[in-house]
């Protein structure tokens, strides 16, 4: 448990943190923040209050996937934004692009690890990324292949809303994928066990409610 819990606090924090480093280098943001953009241009809401509306609404998309949202879900919510402010605090804006791209690209690669740190703690997801492992399990697709789609579909939406897209918007749409694909499976501690349910007397495994005959089933025919 104290392993989990520091595994998910580091990840929560530093994936935060990353979101500062890809916002002072300057060349483009996340694809669900430019769909933020575009919805803040569209409806005249502060950016912050429409980050947190696209956030209850992907919960909502959870519901025909089965995916099941844990406190650690909540923090995220809470918490991630925070850290970004440190990290925008901690970093100074530069103009150099030689300087830029890397910055960038370190913060794309440690976004990637740290929602592998965070996930891997089994707190629950974030809403964003509840919305990829959700998917990635109904249908066995690929991490990667989920997370590409998702990124490509939410960044067009943004785009013909009106958001801001840069050349960092489409490397994130495209690179985010793997390299969470990646990092998954490097952090992913063991989940904690769960108890199992009880069983009405005399039920069979697949009948819980012991609702079906348990004797001898005669065959029509």
């Amino acid at each position: 448990m104290l392993r989990r819990s520091v595994q998910f606090a580091i990840g929560i924090f530093l994936y935060g943190f990353a979101i500062g480093m890809m916002l002072q280098a300057a060349i483009g943001v996340s694809p669900w923040d430019v769909l933020g953009q575009g919805l803040a241009i569209q409806t005249g809401l502060p950016f912050g209050v429409v980050t947190n509306i696209i956030g209850a609404l992907v919960l909502l998309l959870w519901i025909p996937i089965r995916q099941r949202p844990g406190w650690g879900t909540v923090l995220n919510v809470l918490f991630v934004g925070y850290s970004a402010q440190v990290g925008l605090a901690v970093i100074p804006a530069v103009d150099s692009l030689w300087i830029r791209v890397p910055l960038f690209a370190a913060g794309l690669v440690l976004l990637g690890v740290a929602t592998g740190l965070y996930i891997g703690a089994h707190f629950g997801p974030g809403p964003r990324d509840g919305l990829m492992t959700g998917i990635h399990r109904r249908t066995g697709w690929p991490v990667w292949r989920v997370r590409v789609g998702i990124e490509l579909v939410v960044l067009a939406i943004g785009w013909a809303l009106g958001g801001n897209v840069g050349l960092g918007t489409l490397a994130f749409a495209l690179l985010i994928g793997p390299v969470v694909q990646r990092t998954l499976p490097l952090f992913d501690l063991p989940a904690p066990a769960r108890a199992p349910r009880r069983r009405t007397r005399g039920a069979a495994p697949d009948d819980p409610a012991g609702t079906l005959p348990t004797g001898p089933v005669a065959t029509v025919g």
